[in-house]
């Protein structure tokens, strides 16, 4: 299913999650760039410098550039489906988490939700040696964030072989999108790697799980702005 638009209505504008947007477009514009002007020689050397390597992070624990690819990695991506995706799922469910945490807390919020995503890809998976490049665990976050505080919403919906387009509880929408990485997840262990067919599926997971957390501990300590 891809998500068209939610029926959670915005109080304030989502400046936040509108730089994260412009961010990412930005750096994947800047690959492109890179590519057209130096090659792909000069792009695969940018990429590995920025990617998180989870081996090389592990065995290199005291390179402080490595621990900076546990965020520079978030804004890199393979291709354009894969920025537009992530880019596009982050503007349907992150203005209004951003909305609830507000300006300060809510990239404080997502960056968590990163670091937990790439924590449990590199716990499941600490010999890669293959780079893990994209928002999506943090955007992840954004998701799992949602569930807990729009549990009542519905997403408009593009669903295949059904009816083109249907609304859909989020309850709904964002259970089986943790379940399919949750299933891909346990079917890229039993096929010896972590990251069956280049997707970090247990970064998914990870980051979904980190921001139901967070999101619950937020509501905890008030932090919450009222809808």
């Amino acid at each position: 299913m891809l998500p068209l638009a939610d029926t959670t209505k915005q109080q304030r504008p989502p400046v936040i999650t509108a730089l994260l947007v412009a961010a990412n477009l930005g750096v994947f514009a800047w690959q492109i760039w890179l590519l057209a002007e130096s090659g792909e020689r000069a792009l695969t050397s940018f990429i590995t410098t920025h990617a998180l390597v989870p081996q090389s992070l592990l065995a290199h624990p005291e390179d402080g550039a490595q621990w900076g690819t546990l965020i520079s990695h978030m804004f890199l991506h393979g291709s354009v489906g894969h920025v537009l995706g992530n880019v596009w799922f982050l503007w349907i469910f992150g203005g209004n988490v951003e909305d609830r945490l507000g300006p300060w807390r809510y990239p404080l919020f997502y960056l968590l939700a990163g670091f937990a995503a790439a924590g449990l890809q590199i716990l499941v998976d600490p010999g890669s040696t293959i780079p893990m490049v994209g928002a999506s665990g943090a955007i992840s976050g954004v998701l799992g964030a949602y569930l807990i505080l729009f549990p009542r919403a519905w997403v408009w919906s593009l669903v295949p072989w059904i009816v083109p387009i249907l609304p859909v509880p989020a309850v709904l929408f964002l259970v089986l999108w943790f379940a399919l990485q949750a299933y891909n997840g346990v079917g890229s262990l039993l096929s010896g790697t972590a990251a069956a067919g280049g997707v970090a599926w247990w970064a998914h997971a990870g980051g979904f799980l980190a921001g139901v957390a967070l999101i619950v501990w937020a509501k905890a300590q008030g932090w919450l702005r009222r809808a």
